[in-house]
C-alpha cells in the first residue's frame, strides 16, 4: 500500500490545484473554483515556510488566502488530510486526473465523457473513443477522437519521463542534502541532468568518499525519498514522492574524475572517449584507465579532474551539456568548441506578461523583479485581441499600455534607475499567416513576438507558408515558441523548421528560445543550424508571473546545448545597445 504523501509547499499547492479542478466537473460555483486555483499560486509562490506557517495556523494576512481556506490549509498540512477535498475526491473515480492530463481534454470536455459515458480513466476513454460513442458526443467529432486517442499514445510512450523543470527543485535539494554530509568530499548531480536535457528518465547523484555506507545511509534518509528500491555497498537507488527515480553512486576519490565523466554521458560521447582512448593503448571506464591487452607497457596518466580526459586525448575540454557526440570531437580537436552562453551574460529579455493579460503581476511588479535579477530592461509583450481566453488586448487597450510604460520609464528616469520597460507584444499570427494587428499598430512598439496559439492542426507546408508569411512582415521582430510544443504533454505541430530558419535567415528575423521548461522551444537540436545562419536567438522566459523570470536559467541551458555563444543571443546587449537595434 502506499505510503502518504510527504507534506510539501507542492502538495499543499497540488492538493487546492486539484479540489479546484474536481469542483469544476461537479459545476461548482466559479468564483470558488478561482479561490482554490488562486490559493494554489499564493502557496507555490510565498517567500516563507507556508507548510510551517499552515500548521501554526498563522497565515492570516497573507492576500489571496481567506479564512476559509485557512482553515482547509492547516487541517492539510497537520494531518495530510483536507475533508472537502477527500469528499468531493470519493466521487469520482481514481484515473480522473489522468483524463484532466490531456492535451485538448479540460475540465468540461471531461465533465461531458463523465456524465455522458462514464468515462472515468484512460482505459474507458480509449475504448469509448474507438467504439465511436464518444464521436456522438456534442462538441466532440471525429477529429476531436483522432487528437484524443493521439494523446493517449503521446502520454502512454513518455509515461516514465519527466521535464527538466519540474525535477531542478528536488535535484538541488538532494545534492545540498549530500554535501550536508561530513564523509561526502566531492559531490555532483551527473547523468542526463547535468547535460540539459529537456527531459529526463532519472537523475545520477555522484558522491566521493572514504566511508561509502555511511553516505548511502544519509542518502536513504532524505526527505524526498519515498521508498528505497536498491541498497548495495556503493551504490543506491530510491523512489521520491513525485515517482522520479534516483540512483546514487559512490566511489573513491581517486576514482571521481573518470566516474563524472562516465555517468554524465551521453552514451554516444561516452563510445567515442573509449575509442579514443583505446588507440592509445588504454581502457577506460567509470573507475578509471588500464592499459589494454598487449599494451601493458603504456605510460597511464594521473588524470586528477575531469578536464584531464581530454587534455590527455589532445581535445579542449568539451563542456557537459555538448556531450551528445554531435561534432563536439572534432571541434575540440581542432580548437573550435565554442565559448558557450552564461547566465550573468543575459542583460534583458523580451517576452512577458502582466495581468493586462493573463500574468499574475503588474507591470511596475514585473519591473522590479528584474531589476531585482539584475537585468537592465524587461520587455513587455501581453496577448492580442484573437488571444481571447487568455484576456488579449485590443488595440485601445495597448496603446493604453504603451502611454502606461512610457510614464513608468520616466519614472525610472526621474529616479536615477537606468533600468527601463520595453513595449511589445506577442501578437497572434492568424490561420493565414497575417497578423492580429495592423501595421500602424505595430510601428508604435518597440519589438513584436509573433506566436501562433490557435489552429495547430494544419499540414506542414500550411504551417510553414502561415509562419513564414508573419515572418516576412518588416514589423515581426521575433517567432515566439517556434513549434508549439509542451513537452511530455503535447507534440510540436508539423511545420518545416529548416525552412523557417531559412525565412528567418533571409528577413533578419529572430527566433525565439522560450525558456518555459513546459516549452523549450526552438529545440537544441535546431540552434546549431540557426547560429551557424546568421540567425539570432532570444532567450525569453515568457513569463506570467515575477517568480518566472527565473526561466532564465532553462533557457541558458537549451542555449548551451545548442552551441550557442555570448554573440549569439539577441539580450545579451546592453540597455543602450538593445536600444540602437530595435530602432535599426
Amino acid at each position: 500500500m502506499p505510503s502518504d504523501p510527504p507534506i510539501t509547499r507542492d502538495f499543499l499547492a497540488d492538493t487546492l490545484d486539484r479540489l479546484a479542478m474536481l469542483l469544476e466537473l461537479k459545476g461548482e460555483n466559479a468564483f470558488k473554483i478561482r479561490a482554490y486555483k488562486n490559493g494554489a499560486d499564493v502557496v507555490r509562490e510565498f517567500s516563507g515556510d507556508i507548510v510551517e506557517r499552515a500548521r501554526a495556523g498563522d497565515l492570516s494576512g497573507i492576500k489571496g488566502i481567506g479564512s476559509a481556506l485557512q482553515e482547509k490549509l492547516q487541517a492539510l498540512a497537520t494531518t495530510g488530510k483536507m475533508p472537502l477535498y477527500e469528499k468531493v475526491r470519493a466521487e469520482f473515480p481514481d484515473g480522473i486526473f489522468d483524463l484532466l492530463g490531456l492535451s485538448g481534454l479540460g475540465p468540461k470536455k471531461v465533465k461531458v465523457l463523465y456524465e455522458a459515458l462514464e468515462v472515468g480513466d484512460l482505459p474507458s476513454l480509449k475504448k469509448a473513443c474507438e467504439s465511436g460513442k464518444v464521436g456522438d458526443l456534442p462538441g466532440f467529432g471525429k477529429k476531436s477522437v483522432e487528437k484524443i486517442l493521439e494523446s493517449i499514445e503521446f502520454q502512454a510512450s513518455h509515461a516514465e519521463r519527466f521535464r527538466l523543470g519540474d525535477v531542478v527543485a528536488v535535484a538541488r535539494e538532494l545534492r545540498d542534502f549530500l554535501r550536508l554530509h561530513p564523509e561526502a568530499n566531492q559531490v555532483e548531480i551527473a547523468g542526463s541532468y547535468r547535460r540539459g536535457k529537456e527531459t529526463l528518465h532519472d537523475l545520477d547523484f555522484l558522491v566521493s568518499s572514504g566511508d561509502p555506507e555511511s553516505v548511502i545511509e544519509h542518502f536513504t534518509k532524505a526527505e524526498p525519498v519515498e521508498k528505497v528500491e536498491l541498497r548495495g555497498d556503493t551504490k543506491a537507488s530510491v523512489r521520491l514522492g513525485n515517482g522520479l527515480q534516483a540512483d546514487l553512486r559512490v566511489v573513491e576519490n581517486a576514482a571521481f574524475p573518470f566516474a563524472l565523466s562516465y555517468f554524465t554521458g551521453s552514451k554516444a560521447h561516452n563510445v567515442e572517449m573509449r575509442g579514443r582512448m583505446r588507440d592509445r593503448g588504454l581502457s577506460l571506464n567509470e573507475y578509471g584507465l588500464t592499459p589494454i591487452e598487449g599494451k601493458e607497457g603504456v605510460d597511464v596518466p594521473k588524470i586528477e579532474e575531469e578536464r584531464g580526459l581530454y587534455e590527455f586525448l589532445g581535445l579542449d575540454y568539451v563542456e557537459p551539456e555538448l556531450r551528445e557526440n554531435t561534432g563536439e570531437f572534432e571541434a575540440a580537436a581542432d580548437g573550435t568548441l565554442p565559448r558557450l552562453i552564461e547566465l550573468e551574460n543575459l542583460r534583458g529579455t523580451f517576452h512577458n506578461h502582466t495581468t493586462a493579460s493573463d500574468g499574475r503581476n503588474s507591470l511596475e511588479e514585473m519591473g522590479a523583479a528584474a531589476i531585482e535579477l539584475g537585468l537592465e530592461y524587461l520587455g513587455i509583450a501581453d496577448h492580442s485581441k484573437s488571444s481571447f481566453q487568455a484576456n488579449g488586448l485590443d488595440e485601445e487597450r495597448l496603446v493604453a499600455q504603451v502611454a502606461e510604460i512610457e510614464k513608468i520609464n520616466q519614472n525610472y528616469e526621474a529616479d536615477g534607475e537606468k533600468f527601463r520597460l520595453l513595449s511589445g507584444s506577442e501578437v497572434d499570427i492568424l490561420k493565414d499567416g497575417s497578423l492580429d494587428f495592423d501595421d500602424s499598430i505595430l510601428a508604435q512598439l518597440d519589438y513584436v513576438v509573433a506566436s501562433v496559439h490557435n489552429a495547430m492542426t494544419l499540414d506542414e507546408a500550411a504551417m510553414t507558408k502561415r509562419l513564414v508569411k508573419a515572418i516576412e512582415n518588416e514589423h515581426v521582430t521575433m517567432l515566439g515558441h517556434l513549434t508549439g510544443r509542451l513537452l511530455l504533454k503535447r507534440e510540436a505541430y508539423a511545420v518545416n523548421v529548416g525552412k523557417i530558419i531559412d525565412a528567418c535567415a533571409a528577413n533578419g528575423t529572430v527566433i525565439e528560445l522560450n525558456a518555459n521548461p513546459w516549452r523549450l522551444d526552438m529545440d537544441w537540436r535546431w540552434w546549431k543550424t540557426a547560429r551557424d545562419k546568421g540567425v539570432l536567438c532570444a532567450i525569453n522566459p515568457d513569463a506570467h508571473r515575477v517568480q518566472q523570470l527565473e526561466y532564465l536559467w532553462f533557457g541558458v541551458k537549451q542555449a548551451r546545448k545548442g552551441w550557442l555563444r555570448r554573440e549569439d543571443v539577441l539580450n545579451t546587449k546592453s540597455l543602450e545597445e538593445i536600444r540602437g537595434w530595435l530602432d535599426r
